[in-house]
This record gives structure tokens, C-alpha cells and sequence, in this order.
């Protein structure tokens, strides 16, 4: 339709773990443009330009207009769409990482409330910062480096402007969360299971049950899933060994790091690196 846009960039891979963009853009929609039913596996903060449109969460449907910011919780389903008079436009940005949760929990953003009205955040910084992040995009290290520092510069204005929040009841996320910054920490050495359990302070049945409720995997299949995820980036930025990579990452046994490899990537390194 004359008069709608969008432009939007993807990242390719993740290689930052405490916080990463997924996808960056702005879109000038069409009347009733929806997006959904739908979920999505990462937060994402559309922050709205002009016009209205509405966003439906957990049965509930909040009318929006230009300078509310609304946003997407991972593995919600929701539903978003522009006024068939005044369709709105907005930028988004999506993000994941160790530390997303924690720094939207000092945000008012919340999953009973959604969004922030226009006014309690500048809208020109919102949008300068949103800008930003596009502007630094790509898939090199120092293009996820810049991305993620501009992410955390416009992050850290929904914290400025936040009201007071209560710290979180949550212990469950909070072990989780707490385990999560240790193995993001200390993956390339030798640690088990139960490093992970008796550095957050819980049992390792207890982080089992913890990991299975809000990652849907236990710490076994997290921590793996991390070091291969670090290994695919040694395989594709250096020249090392297998065998240098795989006790890089934590694997003390080389065909053990094959077998694992093989299992998350369905090819081995060797063939990882060639593709």
C-alpha cells in the first residue's frame, strides 16, 4: 500500500551471550496490519512513532498510540495490529541473553502490564537510541559488540525512568539466572553440573526442576548447548586446532567434543568450518 515501509535487519548468529540483538528495524504499517497469533523465543520492544494500534496478551487488548512502547515476553503468545484509520508506525528491537530478564525486571515493564505510556520515557531518545542500534548492524563481533552496547544504552533509559520496583519473588529465575552467569563465565574450564548447582547455592535436583521451568532443558543440555555455541565461534573466527577448541570450550576429551558437536549442529566441526 502507497505510503507503508519497513525496513529491518536480521542478525545471523548470536556471539554474545549476556545480551544480544536478534533483529532491528521500523515499520510504517498499512491499515489493520497484524502481526500473530504468534510467539517469539526473545524479547522485543516496539516503541511507536505514530498512529495507533492495538496488542493482545493473555486475553487482554491495550489500545496504543504514538510514544507507548509495548513489549513481547519469549514464548508468550500475543497479537499486535495497526487502526484501520490511523495505522501506526514504530521500531523495534528484539534481544536475548543472560541478562535480558534481569534488566527488564528493573524496567516497568511487566507481564501484567506490557507497556509504557507516552511520557514516562523521552520518545526522541527512545527513537535516537532505536536508530542507533540499526545504524551499527551486522553479523561481525564488532558489529554485535557495537549493537549490544547501543541495546544497553537504550535499556538502561527505561531503567532511568522506572518507578520504584520490588525486587523480584522469584527465587526459582533468580538460581536460574545466578547459574547462568556462571557458566557463561567460567564454560571454557573443566566445571559439572554440580559447580553450577553449588555456585548458585541450590541442590542439582533442585537446578534441574528450576531449568526445566524456564528453559525447557535441563543444566546439562544448557551448559553443552553454550560451549558449542562458543565453539562454533572459535571454529569460524580462528585457526585452531579441534583439539585447541575443544578444550577452549571445556571439553577435556576431543571425541567426546565431536559427538556433542555433531549432535547440536548435525555436522562435525571439521565440517562446520569448511561450510
Amino acid at each position: 500500500m502507497e505510503g507503508t515501509y519497513k525496513y529491518s535487519y536480521k542478525v545471523g548468529e548470536s556471539l554474545l551471550t549476556s545480551l544480544s540483538v536478534y533483529n532491528v528495524g521500523h515499520q510504517k504499517c498499512g491499515p489493520g496490519y497484524q502481526w500473530g497469533p504468534g510467539i517469539r523465543n526473545h524479547y522485543c520492544i516496539h516503541h511507536i512513532i505514530s498512529g495507533t494500534g492495538y496488542y493482545s496478551v493473555h486475553g487482554d487488548t491495550y489500545k496504543l498510540s504514538a510514544g507507548d512502547t509495548f513489549i513481547l515476553y519469549p514464548d508468550t503468545e500475543v497479537k499486535y495490529y495497526a487502526d484501520t484509520e490511523k495505522p501506526w508506525e514504530y521500531a523495534w528491537v528484539g534481544f536475548m541473553g543472560t541478562d535480558a530478564s534481569s534488566i527488564i525486571r528493573s524496567t516497568d515493564f511487566t507481564r501484567e502490564k506490557p507497556y509504557i505510556e507516552n511520557g514516562k520515557t523521552p520518545k526522541r531518545v527512545l527513537k535516537n537510541h532505536l536508530d542507533k542500534i540499526y545504524e551499527v548492524k551486522g553479523n561481525s563481533h564488532e558489529a554485535s559488540v557495537a549493537m549490544t552496547g547501543a541495546l544497553y544504552t537504550l535499556l538502561a533509559v527505561f531503567m532511568h525512568y522506572a518507578g520504584h520496583r520490588e525486587p523480584s519473588s522469584d527465587i526459582q529465575l533468580a538460581y536460574v539466572e545466578k547459574a547462568k552467569n556462571y557458566i557463561s563465565t567460567s564454560y571454557s574450564y573443566p566445571i559439572t553440573v554440580e559447580d553450577v548447582a553449588a555456585y548458585a547455592g541450590i541442590s542439582r535436583s533442585h537446578l534441574y526442576r528450576s531449568f526445566q521451568a524456564y528453559e525447557q532443558q535441563s543444566p546439562k543440555e544448557y551448559l553443552s548447548n553454550f560451549r558449542i555455541k562458543q565453539a562454533c565461534r572459535l571454529l569460524k573466527e580462528t585457526s585452531l586446532s579441534i583439539a585447541s577448541i575443544a578444550y577452549s570450550v571445556g571439553f577435556e576429551n576431543n571425541l567426546y567434543f565431536s559427538k556433542a558437536f555433531k549432535k547440536v549442529m548435525h555436522v562435525s566441526p571439521s565440517e562446520y568450518r569448511q561450510n
